[in-house]
């Protein structure tokens, strides 16, 4: 069984405006992720992890669009590792694998998140990544470019990333015992020395980060409809 957890608990201060609730075409952004993993055959349930100020607006949310497939919501952390950490002490104890997505990553598709748990059950964990294109420096405090990074083998790590749940827990685990902090669940799943095979796309996948990501959104699912 594979249980999503959706991570809608960010604070959006980049955006200055709640991004989730931003309207990408007719819908909110939110709306379209959680189409995204309600259309997933694989998915059997939903838990939404929102900001403990929100939690009650994100049910009436939910209540509206008359979601089957989220099961519970629940208060995020200060980090989102406290917010991921939240999600997985309310899955099911029939889950075996575990998604995380972030919820303002509105243009992921059915698609996209079957072929990644595909992936996850053979290999036990599996992330959506894009391949890097552009061409990358290093520079320094001032700066000023001191070198280039080869882009061969360099991947931007994206989400749905899906791992068999025992190793998530673990992973999660380990990084709460050490005291360290991750900004995904690669990261804390490498502490454990797993292995995670990516599965590179090259459909626009982006996360709404800046006003201007709404347009460039808007824009690609436009083309995606007609």
């Amino acid at each position: 069984m594979l249980s999503a957890i959706i991570v809608a608990a960010g604070s959006s201060q980049r955006m200055g405006f709640d991004k989730l609730f931003a309207l990408l075409g007719e819908r909110p952004v939110l709306a379209h992720t959680i189409d995204a993993f309600e259309q997933a055959d694989c998915v059997q349930e939903i838990i939404l992890v929102a900001r403990p100020d929100r939690a009650g607006e994100l049910k009436d949310f939910v209540g509206r669009h008359q979601y089957k497939k989220v099961k519970e919501i629940v208060a995020g952390g200060a980090e989102r590792q406290d917010s991921v950490r939240s999600g997985l002490g309310q899955l099911s104890p029939q889950a075996t694998y575990v998604a995380v997505h972030d919820a303002a990553r509105p243009l992921v598709t059915p698609d996209q998140i079957e072929r990644v748990f595909a992936l996850a059950r053979e290999h036990g964990a599996a992330a959506l990544a894009e391949p890097i294109t552009n061409t990358l420096k290093r520079a320094d405090e001032n700066r000023f470019v001191t070198g280039g990074v080869s882009r061969e083998g360099l991947y931007a790590m994206q989400t749905p990333q899906i791992f068999w749940r025992e190793l998530l827990v673990n992973a999660y685990a380990a990084v709460a015992e050490k005291r360290l902090s991750v900004t995904d669940e690669v990261s804390a799943v490498e502490l454990l020395g797993a292995k995670i095979v990516l599965v590179p796309h090259d459909e626009l996948n982006l996360k709404i980060t800046y006003p201007g990501d709404l347009l460039l959104a808007q824009s690609f699912l436009s083309r995606r409809t007609n």
